[in-house]
């Protein structure tokens, strides 16, 4: 009979792989809370009409990466991003009405049906930080330099940071018919599905790798040239507070991102150690976005790191188990429910614990114990219970009620 196995683009997170997502986890945890921002957790899916209208329909997301279900009369989309959600809890939960901005953090599972490579799957799972009700550039200079200060914390290597700014809506609209028109006139040397968006997204054009693309968008009109001035001081005082923050970026006027609800601020951190698809992780201003989804209208910024890519470009983390203080063995079946007691007890009084469960040969258990790191091994027999320091090889036959006053205190004190 065939092995079943997993669907192509997911995968199982188990042993120093596993410890190392906690590593990250906790060390976002660390920079993104020290900077008040609160973890916020929303359903795996949601509406699919939230992400046709937050994400967009002319993006790759919504029309050929998601996964979406039927349900009675509607449909339920496994959440492709996590920004939309997010929103769609700030309106729902009223969180307007709290000081402004508020900073949200989240870390989870989400979906896209597309090719699986290096760091990137159909399952992943991303962290990110959302700011949402200030239109302050420094909101999107904060959110920015903790993206920087956590990518420095795990030590990835080779970070590189691109800001770019994309204007108000209706800069931005002005602009894609100017590039649409350019577009347009070098129609025959562009690839396919680029002729394909000119009218629906045409600043897509800027990622493609397609040769003849690339050459006509050398010559492509730039929106950083187009910015009112308005939105080009905010992004001069966004530039200017990274400055202060020694955060070395550059200013590519090429920089689009793969969603549609981007206004002003876009960026993402790329890094050598990734190859040719770099990126880390990403986001930009989004200031229209509770409107697209029905909610009362405020300004966000946010941005969202896939944790696999990070781990790969990261330093492998100094990340080991929990230190194990005892082990508890015995020597026959009789004195299985004496352990299991005295495991339970140690296990409330704050010990970590293992009971032996397989069945070993005192010799087996013994093994076992030293295999996982145990201090110490409570042994339970007919003599009583011989407790060992697996430190030092050196055995005393104790009490029972006493074997946590002699792990505690160490065979010397007593």
């Amino acid at each position: 009979m065939a092995r079943v196995q997993l669907p192509r683009g997911t995968f199982d997170v188990l042993g120093d792989d596993a410890l190392a997502r906690a590593e990250l986890e906790r060390t976002a945890r660390r920079v993104l809370e020290a900077a008040g921002y609160e973890r916020i957790e929303t359903p795996a899916f949601e509406a699919t009409e939230l992400f046709a209208r937050g994400v967009g329909t002319s993006t790759d997301v919504v029309q050929k990466e998601m996964y979406t279900l039927s349900e009675g009369d509607g449909s339920i989309t496994f959440r492709p991003e996590g920004t939309a959600p997010v929103c769609r809890a700030y309106a729902e939960h009223g969180m307007h009405k709290r000081p402004q901005p508020v900073k949200l953090w989240y870390l989870g599972p989400f979906f896209r049906r597309e090719r699986p490579q290096a760091g990137r799957f159909r399952q992943f799972t991303q962290v990110g930080a959302e700011a949402i009700g200030s239109e302050d550039p420094a909101v999107d200079a904060e959110s920015i330099l903790l993206l920087h200060e956590l990518l420095s914390a795990l030590g990835v290597g080779g970070a590189r940071l691109r800001i770019g700014s994309l204007g108000t809506p209706v800069t931005r609209a002005a602009y894609s018919e100017a590039l649409a028109a350019h577009l347009r006139a070098h129609e025959g040397e562009l690839a396919e599905e680029v002729r394909a968006r000119i009218d629906l997204n045409p600043l897509r054009a800027f990622d493609s790798d397609h040769p003849g693309t690339k050459r006509v968008m050398e010559s492509a009109p730039r929106l950083l040239d187009r910015l009112t001035p308005e939105d080009a001081e905010h992004f001069a005082t966004v530039r200017e507070l990274l400055d202060a923050a020694d955060v070395d970026h550059e200013v590519d006027p090429t920089l689009v991102r793969g969603l549609d609800y981007y206004t002003r601020t876009v960026f993402e951190f790329s890094s050598a150690a990734l190859g040719a698809q770099s990126g880390v992780g990403g986001g930009g201003r989004y200031d229209g976005l509770l409107e697209q989804i029905g909610a009362p209208g405020a300004p966000g910024m946010g941005w969202a790191a896939g944790i696999e890519r990070m781990l790969l470009a990261a330093a492998p983390p100094a990340v080991a188990p929990l230190p194990l203080d005892l082990y508890v063995a015995y020597t026959g079946i009789e004195h299985r429910t004496q352990a299991f007691a005295m495991a339970a007890a140690a296990r409330r009084s704050g010990e970590t614990v293992r009971l032996e469960l397989g069945g070993r040969s005192l010799k087996g258990q013994l093994k076992a114990a030293d295999r996982a790191g145990a201090r110490y091994v409570a042994i339970l027999g007919d003599d009583g219970v011989a407790l060992k320091d697996l430190e030092s090889g050196e055995q005393r036959t104790v009490e029972a009620q006493t074997v946590l006053h002699h792990i505690r205190a160490g065979f010397e004190a007593l």
